[in-house]
C-alpha cells in the first residue's frame, strides 16, 4: 500500500464533497440564478460539472493506485497527469486571488490548498515510495 496515494486519495475525496456542497451553494446556485447571458450560464454550468468529473475520477485514481490495484508501470503517467493538474489548479488560483480585486480573496478561494495537497502527496508518492 501507498500511504501517500492513499492520503492523496482521502483529500481528493474531501476536495469532491466540498466541491459537491460548498461549490454548488456558493457557486454554482448563484450563477445558474444571477442574471447575465443564458448561453454563458450553460458553459458555466457544464465547466462545473466538467470539473467533478476530474475530481471523482483522480480520487478514484488516487485510491486504486494507493491500494496497488493498477500496476505502478501502468499508473505512473495518470498520477503525473492528475498530480500536475492539481498543482496547476493551485497555481492558477493562487494566482487568481492575488490579483482579484475583491477584499478576502483567499479566504473565499481557498481550493488550492486541497489542490497542493493532493498534488504534494501524489508526486510524493510517485517519487519517494
Amino acid at each position: 500500500m501507498n500511504i501517500y496515494f492513499l492520503i492523496a486519495g482521502i483529500i481528493a475525496i474531501l476536495t469532491c464533497i466540498g466541491h459537491f456542497t460548498l461549490g454548488k451553494q456558493r457557486f454554482l446556485t448563484p450563477m445558474l440564478e444571477a442574471d447575465f447571458d443564458p448561453i454563458a450560464k450553460s458553459v458555466m454550468h457544464c465547466v462545473f460539472h466538467y470539473i467533478s468529473v476530474f475530481l471523482v475520477l483522480s480520487a478514484l485514481v488516487l485510491l486504486a493506485c494507493s491500494f496497488a490495484m493498477v500496476s505502478s508501470m501502468q499508473s505512473y503517467g495518470l498520477l503525473l497527469f492528475i498530480a500536475l493538474n492539481f498543482v496547476l489548479f493551485a497555481i492558477w488560483q493562487i494566482y487568481i486571488g492575488y490579483f482579484a480585486e475583491m477584499k478576502g480573496a483567499f479566504r473565499s478561494m481557498f481550493q488550492w490548498i486541497f489542490f497542493a495537497l493532493v498534488s504534494a502527496f501524489t508526486l510524493a508518492g510517485i517519487f519517494l515510495n
